[in-house]
């Protein structure tokens, strides 16, 4: 992991059992998710978060002057996906909740999201509850670069997620991880998760983490953890993931090597999980939203000395690619040509540009106090279940699984959906004495394997999506 990111080895998500029929490769199943099958793997916290914060609140000129890329407020994201015609109607994601699963949250997260809410006049969620059903998290220790990441990573979810989705309730469900039991905390979030799904505790669980498919052993070690994803989609919950930071890279066991060719990470790539990759914003001079571009900062000098403190080429882009595991589920036929028989990931797209991040303010320990820029698709994650939540609000319900729903939208050509049609994740980095180059995919009309099937434009997508996922 390049060492200006505050990042964790740490861990954050659902789990169980898993059926042939979600599209994963044959292989016997573990009874049990055991020590030995999992040691080997760690699952990261995926905010990109560079450690510089100012006392007052920044703006967009601010983040141009200290640090050479452009950050935005919530004016400006709502700006760019449409939601204040949403919110002209009452649609706010009244009655929904939002569900943020993150190891050790943030000791400072009620406060710092009451001063993040009076600094952009924002109202405080009707209801937000922090829960710790898997056992009582350990005492913060700034010192920790696992608790500071989490924390990190914490803040954005909740902050953001809040944003986009105002009335919206907020449940943090924070969890311990005992690394002496050589699993990174695995059995604490299957028993958090199942709490939740099994109390009916949420309409929409926003997951900003991942673990490259290539450092599982095999399938078998997948299907001992997805029984929580069947059981979201059994009583039609909805579960994001977020598709990564390292385009068609990814980080390898020791979180320092890149893998030297295309690989993608779980849980995105689970066919019950809805990947979220990531874009870039762009605006007039005027300020009005332009047409947005795949995330692809790896090769920006100033953007590298922002996010890694050299001038790069560091891997900054949207995760996506075919998986490893997974085989093509039937709601993505009607892009087989890109897939081939393989899943793809992502499947939809948020802002998740360095250039271009969104500003969050913390006070947690360990990491300067005030304001900040955060980026990556940890970004774009709980962006999109804010648009979720809209979306149960107009529906009445929580919509379960919606990718069968997005790519029914896409291939009817609905206006909800927005291709992103220019850029790339293609990535370089130095490795091994050199420069190395995986190349990416390329956007294009319809799907690909960058953005997937492209962005939103929330008071044309939110509707749709609410008509047309299940009941």
């Amino acid at each position: 992991m390049p060492v200006g990111r505050l990042a964790a080895a740490a861990i954050g998500f659902c789990l169980v059992a898993v059926s042939a029929a979600a599209g994963l490769a044959p292989a016997t199943a573990p009874a049990a998710v055991g020590k030995q099958a999992l040691a080997g793997v760690i699952v990261r916290p995926g905010v990109i978060s560079v450690g510089r914060a100012q006392a007052g609140l920044l703006t967009t000129a601010d983040c141009e002057n200290l640090y050479q890329v452009a950050c935005y407020g919530p004016a400006q994201i709502r700006r760019a996906y449409g939601l204040p015609a949403l919110y002209a109607k009452g649609v706010t994601g009244r009655g929904a909740t939002i569900v943020i699963v993150d190891s050790y949250g943030s000791p400072t997260i009620r406060n710092d999201l009451g001063v993040f809410d009076r600094a952009y006049r924002l109202p405080a969620p009707p209801e937000f509850r922090i829960i710790q059903p898997a056992g009582r998290v350990p005492a913060y220790d700034p010192a920790s670069s696992d608790m500071v990441g989490w924390a990190g990573e914490t803040t954005l979810d909740v902050e953001w997620a809040h944003a986009v989705a105002p009335g919206a309730n907020i449940l943090l469900v924070e969890t311990p991880v005992s690394e002496t039991e050589g699993v990174h905390g695995f059995p604490q979030i299957v028993a958090a998760e199942e709490y939740v799904l099994k109390h009916h505790l949420g309409d929409v669980i926003s997951q900003s983490f991942s673990a490259t498919e290539e450092t599982f052993s095999s399938a078998s070690e997948i299907r001992a953890l997805r029984g929580a994803y069947e059981l979201a989609d059994r009583d039609h919950v909805t579960v994001l993931a977020a598709s990564g930071d390292s385009g068609a890279s990814d980080l390898g066991l020791d979180e320092t090597t890149y893998y030297a060719f295309r690989v993608t990470s779980w849980p995105d790539s689970d066919p019950l999980v809805t990947a979220v990759g990531g874009t870039q914003l762009h605006f007039t001079a005027r300020g009005t939203p332009a047409a947005p571009t795949v995330w692809n900062d790896t090769y920006s000098t100033a953007t590298n000395e922002f996010t890694d403190g050299d001038p790069g080429p560091n891997p900054l882009a949207s995760g996506g690619g075919m998986s490893l595991f997974f085989t093509r589920p039937a709601y993505q036929d009607s892009v087989r040509d890109v897939v081939g028989g393989s899943r793809g990931v992502p499947d939809i797209s948020m802002n998740a540009a360095c250039d271009g991040s969104v500003i969050t303010y913390a006070t947690y320990g360990g990491a300067p106090a005030g304001w900040s820029p955060e980026c990556g698709t940890s970004e774009a994650t709980p962006l999109f279940a804010g648009i979720v939540a809209l979306a149960d609000q107009v529906a009445g319900h929580s919509l379960g699984l919606i990718n069968p729903a997005l790519y029914q939208l896409a291939a009817e050509g609905k206006p909800g959906i927005v291709g992103v049609t220019s850029g790339d994740n293609t990535v370089s980095f130095t490795q091994d004495g050199r420069e190395q180059t995986v190349a990416g995919f390329s956007a294009r009309p319809g799907y690909n394997l960058a953005t997937g099937l492209g962005t939103v434009n929330a008071p044309y997508f939110v509707p749709e999506l609410a008509r047309l996922a299940r009941h």
